[in-house]
């Protein structure tokens, strides 16, 4: 049997938990013509320069391994900005973080682990661009 100060106490508790949820952003929508693989991938190629795409990836990501072929995108225009121009240490420090992010989640089970992978990565290289792009100015 439930007491009336158990009743109040999960009211409030009730209260809260919905109001934090109400607080939240909503999600951005998805800018790809629609849910499509191919569709978010011509959406992430569109994107002009690498934090577009990044906006474009987290708008529309699947939560799933299907994220994989997204980061791929990111990651190849992100990298367009510094890869090239980089000296081998640089080089060789953005290998060894892509490789942290490949550690990281190895040992868990579930598609969701595969995509938490592809965005370290995609967030790695996004890190690498934007330092890049300051320096430049």
């Amino acid at each position: 049997m439930i007491l009336k100060s158990q009743m109040a106490v999960l009211g409030l508790v009730l209260g809260l938990v919905l109001g934090l949820g109400c607080t939240q952003a909503a999600p951005a929508e998805c800018p790809a013509k629609s849910t499509s693989m191919d569709d978010i991938i011509a959406s992430l190629n569109e994107a002009k320069g690498c934090d577009a795409a990044m906006k474009v990836f987290e708008a529309c990501e699947y939560g799933a391994s299907g994220d994989v072929q997204f980061g791929e995108v990111v990651e190849k225009k992100c990298e367009a900005d510094f890869l090239d121009k980089a000296k081998a240490s640089k080089k060789q420090a953005y290998k060894r973080e892509l490789g942290v992010c490949d550690r990281k989640y190895r040992n868990q089970s579930g598609t969701m682990y595969i995509s938490f992978t592809a965005f370290c990565r995609a967030e790695v290289a996004q890190r690498y661009s934007r330092q890049a792009l300051k320096a430049k100015r």
